[in-house]
């Protein structure tokens, strides 16, 4: 794995990312004040459980979702707020400096349409080919993907394709403008556990060719132990903690990413009985006061119940929003 760039300025920075949902039970809360920073070349795991926020965060920085919902904060990619800008000029941004890789290619892709035209579009919209010239160049993004026959395969509709392939399918769409960051929405969901492995052996071989940042979502850790420089972990709408992935894994300063850690299958000789996380995830309608954790924590005391934890500089390249963070033990039981 190669290492992102140092000293140089963030590529994107996110600053105090705020996005409401009105529904008819109120308002739903889904990003809270999230801030991070992504450094060129660098992979950054998003991970928590489903309903914490890591694709509606993903999608705001792109400004993907439309109203009523309320994206607020700062989106900062090369100087530019992307909350701000000009529809015409987002455009020239979202799609051809920035890449998105959605969740469901089944559901992403669109069925009337051949893999080549879905493709070519892009590449005419942002690269200006066209006609055999933009052939020739979605057959070399198949083809780089690892889709064999990649010309043969330019005129198969999306149902041709297999569940791994359609996914290579709309990296090879993502990728089409040669793009600086590469946003991808779990992108190994539903795959059999090889196809998994290839998809992400393939974004981390694009990445040290094309030397793009990477924000990956996911719900698996072992996906994030096996790729990621750094994870980010949401609960609630916000992050709980930031921290290098082998930091995290060996020394977890949130009860939560300990909670999430200890669930993983063992692995050794000595299997033991997983230990869920109890409960559930906090209805963002109706938050908690104090720490969103704390009624699931087995380390919560009065002191988590006042105001809200803030993120905190806890040890070097390390952020907690955890009040007994000192308190918290050590766990190698992940193999990295």
């Amino acid at each position: 794995m190669s290492a992102p760039v140092t000293g140089a300025a963030p590529l994107l920075t996110v600053r105090d990312l705020d996005v409401r949902i009105p529904t008819p039970g109120g308002e739903l809360h889904a990003v809270r004040g999230v801030n991070f920073e992504l450094a060129q070349g660098e992979v950054l795991g998003l991970v928590g459980e489903s309903g914490s926020g890591k694709s509606v965060t993903l999608r705001s920085l792109l400004r993907l979702h439309p109203a009523p919902i309320r994206v607020a904060g700062e989106v900062l990619y090369q100087g530019e707020n992307l909350l701000t800008l000009p529809e015409a000029r987002l455009r020239a941004v979202r799609g051809a400096q920035i890449g998105m890789i959605f969740q469901e290619p089944m559901t992403a892709l669109n069925p009337v349409l051949t893999v080549g035209q879905q493709i070519m579009e892009n590449l005419l919209e942002h690269k200006g080919l066209r006609g055999r010239a933009a052939q020739e160049r979605a057959a070399e993004l198949l083809d780089l993907t690892g889709i064999p026959s990649p010309r043969t395969r330019l005129a198969d509709y999306p149902h041709q394709f297999s569940g791994g392939m359609r996914q290579r399918a709309m990296i090879a769409i993502a990728l089409a403008s040669e793009p600086k960051l590469l946003l991808a929405d779990e992108p190994t969901t539903a795959l059999d556990v090889t196809i998994q492995d290839q998809i992400l052996r393939l974004l981390l071989r694009l990445r040290d060719e094309m030397n793009m940042g990477l924000i990956l979502v996911t719900h698996d850790l072992g996906v994030v132990a096996q790729t990621c420089d750094r994870v980010a972990v949401m609960y609630g709408g916000r992050l709980m903690e930031t921290a290098g992935v082998r930091e995290l894994f060996e020394h977890p300063r949130h009860a939560y990413s300990l909670g999430l850690i200890r669930s993983l299958p063992g692995v050794g000789a000595h299997r033991q009985p997983l230990r869920p996380i109890p409960g559930g995830p906090p209805d963002l309608r109706r938050l908690p006061d104090g720490c969103t954790f704390a009624p699931r924590c087995s380390y919560s005391t009065a002191a988590c119940l006042g105001a809200e934890p803030p993120l905190l500089r806890v040890a070097p390249q390390h952020d907690s929003a955890c009040v007994h963070y000192d308190r918290l033990p050590a766990t190698l039981e992940v193999s990295l």
